[in-house]
């Protein structure tokens, strides 16, 4: 039987929505594919993986631990790290950083000793931190001061702050010297040169509500915003402009982008993982939602093996409200902590 052009051309199109669907469902096909009991004591924050190394590092409370990926055993701590939000890693430099909420300090330490090389003084309670590679500067975000620090990675100097004027929550870098911040209390993302450590851009996050979690689509300029309000916003990273909000789970906090896969993923604390994936620059869909634990809100990606790190643990009953006490949360359980590596 001939068909017509216009037969072959439905044909096509037909083929390709179908491919293009089937393609769209695979990628959001995440399942936790281990658990790393970890136990121990102390909650913890912000996740940061070393791919080459096969690295996790993470905060526990007054001390940084450093899990063995391969293994999924505690092979390093660093004590005395109050309040500890996160770790930078500087691998060409060979040095490591965490942020310490409680004394407004930065820990310098050897990636491979893990010994403690310093300590540098920042501004009020220091939340994420992270290494831009272009200037090979740590910036510090700090929750209190309303600011940021920067410090030269190498000598471990103050090298100036950025004035943020709104609470930071996570950041991250497009790898061309500029940074981008959320603004908690605002509900907007700051743009800073790395360099004058001068704020460039101020845009609002319309449709979203205390944002969180940041990741970026270097290739793309697709900039991710996770908001309390259970929405994330996409928005041009040179123009500022809205390209798309999509629903996301309740309590995120971390986000990631691979642009291996070109997904992105929303950590929420209901014990659920959101999994978007980029149509293309302008389009985006939700593509699964992956049920993970209660409490994993942060996570960390490693672009080669596109595997997904969550902390987790378990939880006993939340106690009755007092006037010290409006809003408890329930405590941890002893020896509950895990990491979930999740796969397709």
């Amino acid at each position: 039987m001939k068909l017509s052009s216009r037969t072959w051309v439905g044909a096509l199109l037909a083929f390709v929505m179908v491919t293009g669907h089937e393609a769209r469902a695979d990628a959001g096909a995440y399942k936790v594919v281990t658990r790393y009991q970890v136990g121990g004591e102390g909650g913890w924050d912000i996740l940061t993986l070393d791919s080459d190394a096969h690295r996790l590092y993470y905060g526990r409370g007054t001390r940084m631990q450093v899990l063995d990926l391969e293994t999924g055993k505690v092979v390093g701590e660093i004590p005395d790290t109050p309040g500890i939000h996160g770790v930078a890693l500087a691998p060409g430099l060979g040095r490591g950083f965490t942020s310490n909420g409680r004394d407004s300090s930065v820990t310098i330490f050897d990636l491979k000793t893990l010994a403690v090389l310093g300590h540098v003084p920042v501004g009020r309670n220091p939340d994420a931190i992270i290494y831009e590679p272009v200037t090979k500067r740590i910036l510090v975000f700090n929750a209190g001061g309303r600011s940021a620090t920067a410090i030269d990675a190498a000598s471990g100097a103050v090298v100036g702050i950025v004035v943020l004027d709104g609470r930071p929550e996570f950041a991250v870098a497009d790898g061309q010297g500029k940074v981008f911040v959320n603004l908690e209390d605002s509900s907007a993302v700051a743009g800073f040169d790395a360099k004058s450590l001068k704020v460039e851009s101020r845009w609002p996050l319309v449709g979203g509500e205390g944002p969180s979690g940041i990741a970026l689509d270097r290739e793309h300029h697709r900039l991710f915003s996770v908001c309390g309000n259970e929405k994330m916003v996409v928005l041009d990273s040179r123009t500022g402009k809205m390209v798309a909000t999509l629903s996301i789970g309740k309590g995120p906090d971390g986000a990631e982008f691979d642009p291996g896969t070109g997904l992105a993923f929303s950590p929420n604390g209901e014990g659920t993982l959101t999994v978007i994936h980029e149509d293309s620059a302008d389009e985006f869909s939700v593509v699964g939602t992956v049920t993970t634990q209660r409490g994993a809100r942060t996570m960390a990606l490693d672009p080669k093996t596109h595997h997904l790190y969550l902390a987790a643990a378990s939880y006993g009953e939340t106690p009755a409200p007092t006037t010290d006490h409006p809003h408890p949360r329930p405590p941890m359980l002893p020896d509950s902590f895990v990491i979930l590596v999740l796969g397709r």
